[in-house]
């Protein structure tokens, strides 16, 4: 007796249901270009990068819950759209910084720990073992976060993707340029063997006088950074102390041609000037 349990029941696709059990994670598109795009991507790689364990919805909507609430409290105070609206702005960005910051952070812990993880990773192989055993050691003796994103790391080897694959996520997930170097190494001895040992002790001190070389960096930097910063603050901080001092000092500002042409340069100034030195902090500090 033939039931309807035999038949093949086809279920029709439904794509706008697919993420109702599955968080959205990522909101840039690789096939894609643009400047909306690339922010996307750079918002994708800070919400990676630092570590956070909140989704990305939930960081846009603490910035707009942030932009909300310090737009409106200045609002109520003072009634004045000019400082509602950059009470409005300092809100919106200040969750995106509290990320960076928290990127900063994770990526100095990590490069603190990458070299203690490399000597660890060279004496396991001088005892013989394979190279998916000694990641195993390693990964459960080294402490979060490299500890986590090692942990991560042998879980996809163990559900079969390849050692080059699973290594190379490493850098792109934390950011250190550190984590490339031990990728290519250790995929470079897979293909081709060597003495694994030696490549790993020498990348061990390579990393060592990197990181120290890099904290010299910053301190003989750190009064060229601390200028460049505080003269990033300075004007938009007397712009907001005139303002809060006298409400009307920004319409009377604007009322004039000459006011107006003056602070629409200034402020297209400080947003290049902003850029720049944001560009080079961060290629300085790069690890």
């Amino acid at each position: 007796m033939a039931t309807g349990f035999s038949q093949h029941v086809e279920i029709e696709s439904r794509p706008e249901y697919a993420d109702i059990l599955k968080s959205k994670d990522q909101y840039a598109n690789p096939e894609l270009g643009g400047v909306s795009n690339d922010i996307n991507n750079w918002f994708d790689r800070l919400m990676v990068q630092s570590g956070v364990s909140f989704v990305p919805l939930a960081a846009i909507l603490m910035c707009v819950l942030g932009a909300m609430t310090l737009g409106g409290f200045v609002w109520i105070l003072q009634e004045n759209p000019f400082s509602a609206g950059l009470a409005t702005f300092v809100g919106l960005v200040l969750p995106i910084g509290g990320l960076m910051v928290a990127r900063s952070r994770r990526q100095t812990l990590i490069m603190d720990q990458l070299p203690p993880m490399i000597d660890e990773l060279a004496r396991a192989a001088r005892t013989g073992r394979s190279l998916d055993q000694c990641l195993e050691m390693i990964a459960a003796d080294t402490p979060s976060p490299l500890g986590d994103e090692m942990q991560e790391c042998l879980q996809k080897l163990q559900m079969g993707v390849t050692l080059n694959e699973a290594l190379y996520q490493l850098p792109e997930k934390t950011g250190v340029n550190g984590l490339r170097i031990l990728a290519t190494a250790l995929s470079v001895h897979q293909q081709t063997g060597g003495d694994l040992v030696r490549v790993l002790d020498r990348l061990s001190r390579t990393l060592r006088d990197r990181s120290l070389f890099l904290g010299r960096l910053r301190t003989a930097t750190a009064g060229s950074r601390a200028t460049a910063i505080l003269f990033l603050l300075l004007p938009p901080a007397i712009l907001v102390f005139f303002n809060v001092r006298d409400p009307e000092y920004f319409n009377r500002l604007m009322a004039s041609d000459w006011g107006r042409f003056v602070t629409i340069s200034g402020v297209v100034l400080e947003i290049v000037g902003a850029i720049w030195v944001m560009a080079i902090l961060n290629n300085s500090q790069k690890t």
